[in-house]
């Protein structure tokens, strides 16, 4: 009986885990004896396959419990009202008139969900999409929390599917035990686990990334299956944020490599060569075409008629940037919405790390928020692994595809004007956790060891910092509790915790006066909490409970900065909000 045998995606054959390679006929112990000891092999095999299968659940179940109890728990970030109402729009008006600053591919993930919510919406309503997102929320008789579950399911859902990617990419270069380490580090990743239980963009758009890419690996075997699906994968990617545009010379290039590896043969003289460079950059320029058309179809989905009118917030944007949106092969929409997103990059914003407190950007802003909101382990088997990668010779080819996309993402979001949260970077966790299989290919005890130890340490700061996550730190810095003192925004207070707020004030401080500086998109009054805003009166007349939320804190400045100077802080709300008392 011949053992199983499997095909790695390097083209060789490899005998199932526990089976010793088929012997020859007649060789050693009679048939009999053969036969039994090679069916109880196999059944150990298959019995660690199921071993396997249930790791694989296991992590990805805790990712579910973990993001779900996130989606009931918090209220709205900041963003979110803006997205969920902009796709309740498309479900009921087929117009693109809301959001164009992001493509409709992300908002439609999240409408997916709100069909079954059968939401209100005022067809008559005219204002900001601010204003939309609160008028839909809380004015228009909808149950804001229904609303904002059903709007995050679909994120939770597609951020678990993406878990199977990292699996699937980590194991193709590492094999099975390196598969179930990248996805034990997407699992356990805090920034991941807070995003993905949104119903925000970058999750969606970093994983449809991830996916191309992997699908671009994969094209080295197959190429005339995986470049039309890795094409498809990068539309996606850039229909859901423009941002990701900056990858796709990358991903052409790397398609071009692919097509190379999985054409070329031995002896090619130049002319082949040059026939096969040829052949491989039509395939990468079928592949963009297929992205294009992703594009399109996103906004043909919403508007079959494409009826655009330039809004009134569209800069004229020059130079190359202007030049750039207007070449682009994509709908007027999208070409609005890039000059949009350029004009942000001219907008002077403020930022905060470390306690300073400043104006504009700083270049190291998102590798020191890195360095803050990723647990320690983590950190070590990103190193280690990107050393792997770059040092052993089977995994080297592997580099221009797990490490130079997120290395030249990471630089040109480091150049953006908005230092606003390790969220423009979330495609860094999700390759680096690729690169971390790499470590596995280390034969040794004391590598195994440490890795397993890391990976422990990873789960317990992950799942100690549960259910909040948004706040999370490590805990060189302090832990959750610390972060509000070294960032701010989205990577501590997005304004999630108003109704945890609410009922901490009801239950703890129940009749005393509140006043209340609130960094977010909820309403107050819906959640109960009845209070007056410090800034607009008397200081001598602020008495009882000041709660600030902490990115408030953070900008404090004037009249703010003198309260919170003369208060005594008593207590504090999902580590986003601080609650102070003023006598």
């Amino acid at each position: 009986m011949r053992a199983p045998r499997i095909t790695r995606l390097d083209g060789d054959e490899h005998t199932a885990p526990g089976l010793p390679a088929p012997t020859a006929a007649g060789e050693g112990p009679g048939r009999f004896e053969a036969f039994t000891r090679h069916v109880r092999q196999l059944r150990h095999w298959r019995h660690r396959r199921w071993l396997y299968a249930l790791a694989v659940v296991a992590l990805l179940a805790e990712m579910a419990v973990a993001m779900v109890t996130t989606a009931v728990e918090q209220t709205p970030t900041i963003d979110e009202p803006v997205y969920v109402a902009t796709a309740e729009v498309y479900l009921k008006e087929r117009s693109l008139r809301y959001n164009p600053e992001h493509p409709p591919l992300g908002k439609l993930i999240v409408a997916s969900g709100l069909v079954f919510t059968d939401a209100r919406l005022d067809s008559e309503f005219v204002g900001s999409q601010k204003a939309l997102g609160r008028h839909l929320l809380y004015e228009s008789g909808n149950d804001p929390e229904r609303l904002m579950l059903w709007a995050r399911l679909p994120v939770i859902a597609l951020t678990l599917l993406f878990g199977l990617v990292v699996l699937a990419f980590a194991r193709d270069l590492t094999g099975p035990a390196g598969g179930l380490l990248a996805l034990a580090l997407y699992a356990f990743s805090p920034d991941v686990i807070a995003n993905g239980s949104l119903a925000t963009l970058d999750v969606p758009a970093a994983g449809f990334l991830l996916t191309s890419v992997w699908l671009l690996w994969r094209a080295r075997h197959r190429p005339h299956l995986c470049l039309p699906l890795a094409g498809v994968a990068l539309g996606a990617a850039v229909a859901t944020k423009m941002s990701l545009l900056a990858a796709v010379p990358v991903l052409m290039l790397l398609g071009v490599l692919s097509v190379w590896h999985a054409r070329r043969t031995p002896g090619l003289g130049p002319r082949d060569r040059v026939r096969l460079l040829a052949y491989g950059a039509a395939a990468a320029v079928g592949m963009a075409l297929v992205a294009v058309a992703v594009v399109w179809a996103a906004y043909l989905v919403v508007d079959p008629r494409l009826r655009w009118t330039q809004p009134e917030n569209v800069p004229d944007i020059r130079g190359m940037r202007g030049r750039v949106a207007a070449w682009l092969p994509f709908p007027e929409a999208y070409r609005d919405g890039m000059r949009i997103q350029f004009g942000f990059e001219y907008e002077i914003w403020q930022g905060f790390l470390f306690g300073r407190l400043y104006e504009g950007s700083l270049w190291y802003y998102l590798p020191a928020a890195l360095l803050v909101k990723t647990p320690l382990g983590m950190l070590a088997l990103w190193l280690a692994g990107a050393v792997a990668v770059l040092a052993v010779r089977r995994l080297r080819p592997a580099a221009p595809y797990v490490l130079v996309p997120a290395a030249l993402l990471l630089a040109v979001a480091m150049n953006g004007a908005r230092d606003l949260g390790v969220r423009y970077a979330l495609f860094v966790p999700m390759f680096l956790a690729v690169a971390a299989a790499g470590v596995v290919v280390i034969h040794s005890r004391w590598a195994y060891a440490v890795t397993a130890v890391l990976v422990c340490f990873v789960a317990v700061s992950s799942l100690r910092t549960y259910p909040y996550y948004l706040p999370y730190s490590n805990e060189a810095f302090g832990g959750p509790s610390k972060t509000h003192l070294r960032l701010h925004d989205s990577n501590v207070d997005w304004g999630q915790d108003l109704g945890r707020l609410a009922d901490r004030l009801h239950r703890d401080h129940p009749g005393e006066r509140v006043w209340l500086v609130y960094k977010g998109a909820g309403v107050p009054t819906y959640y109960g909490i009845n209070a007056s805003d410090p800034l607009k009166a008397p200081l001598g007349e602020v008495h009882g409970l000041l709660v600030v939320s902490n990115s408030s804190a953070a900008k404090a400045d004037g009249r703010l900065a003198a309260l919170l100077d003369t208060s005594t802080p008593v207590d504090e709300v999902g580590h986003s909000i601080t609650i102070h008392r003023r006598r």
